[in-house]
């Protein structure tokens, strides 16, 4: 039987504002859902509680490695021999989505890496002739090469957005470099031919800068006012985040990657399947396309404000069969849910870690 949660970040959404850590309180309040309906009548209760520490202006100082195509940076914190935790963020965000969650990890003896994707921040291709692909799976593939430089044989993953979607893929298959999953609204995995089926209108409205990206108006737009699109997709994704303009711009900094555009504009276009991947993914390719069972332990999140297309729970629940709990977070939270409730966040990875 999987339990069930709802939790709350403690904030009252009138007073909320970014980057403040504060007290969350877990509130173990089963609820049905679906498949998921039945509740554990007595909880474990959690060996570890995240600490609440002060709000941070920053990650520290970043890190490079050469990875697969990439020099990739990241921030890192804890002990470097302490279990490995990898934070994944996504579109239009950076690794500042972390701020107040990586100090919580690393307090708790975690060696926290966080790194930026391929076409954000100071993360760079080796070669000029590389694709500029963001097909899912390489994204994916880009974490396991990460593990590799860093020499991390096994991590609890961890994401939101593109990063969860690339944490649920390296769960799916590559279980055994996973020791637990977090994932913020779930099930993200799919394929170029369910992305081809056309939804209802309401839904479709939701992907609407999906369809503005496939043209080549898009494409200019989004280079000419990167930062305008990303603030308004954190207003509608986040309707009750009240950011200030110095955490924007601390985040937007991350666009002026020269390959971001390419990046981003790739990865809807090739979920339309009006961009081609490149071959060498094929087969993985093929594997996430019959949607995978994820066997990893794994906590799912989702913010009771989320104003980003997102999956129901019930529709995803089947797709993990070990341990598994899934978790509303209260109090206004959208889409990007570690920067907006970082005590609940940081909660479910040593939770998850414990699972």
């Amino acid at each position: 039987m999987n339990p069930i949660e709802k939790v709350s970040d403690g904030i009252d959404p009138g007073r909320r504002r970014l980057v403040r850590t504060t007290a969350l309180g877990l509130v173990a309040a089963p609820f049905g859902l679906g498949a998921l309906a039945h509740a554990q009548a007595t909880k474990k209760a959690p060996s570890r509680s995240a600490s609440r520490l002060p709000a941070s202006e920053s990650l520290g100082p970043l890190r490079e490695i050469r990875t697969g195509v990439l020099s990739v940076a990241y921030a890192q914190s804890g002990p470097e021999d302490g279990p490995a935790v990898i934070l994944l963020h996504g579109w239009p965000y950076d690794i500042h989505s972390y701020v107040d969650v990586a100090p919580v990890l690393a307090a708790a003896g975690f060696r926290v890496v966080v790194p930026f994707l391929r076409g954000y921040g100071t993360t760079r291709f080796l070669s000029e002739e590389t694709l500029r692909n963001a097909q899912p799976s390489a994204l994916a593939v880009d974490v396991i090469d990460l593990m590799d430089a860093l020499r991390i044989e096994k991590a609890v993953v961890a994401g939101f957005d593109w990063g969860a979607r690339s944490a649920d893929i390296v769960a799916a298959l590559w279980p055994q470099r996973v020791k637990a999953l977090v994932s913020v609204s779930g099930y993200l995995i799919g394929s170029q031919e369910s992305g081809k089926v056309p939804l209802p209108p309401k839904a479709e409205l939701q992907w609407w800068y999906q369809y503005y990206f496939a043209t080549e108006r898009g494409r200019i737009g989004y280079d000419k006012y990167r930062s305008d699109f990303a603030k308004l997709i954190w207003q509608i994704a986040s309707p009750q985040w009240a950011f200030d303009d110095a955490t924007f711009a601390r985040s937007a900094a991350a666009f002026d990657n020269p390959d971001h555009v390419d990046i981003v504009v790739h990865n809807y276009r090739w979920r339309l399947g009006l961009a081609e991947g490149e071959s060498t993914y094929d087969e993985l390719e093929r594997r996430l396309a019959r949607f995978p069972v994820i066997t990893v332990p794994t906590i799912t999140l989702e913010g009771d404000a989320n104003g980003a297309p997102h999956p129901d729970p019930k529709a995803y629940a089947k797709q993990f069969s070990g341990k598994y709990v899934h978790r509303l977070v209260a109090g206004g939270i959208g889409h990007n849910l570690p920067q907006e409730a970082p005590q609940a966040f940081a909660q479910a990875v040593l939770d998850a870690d414990d699972l």
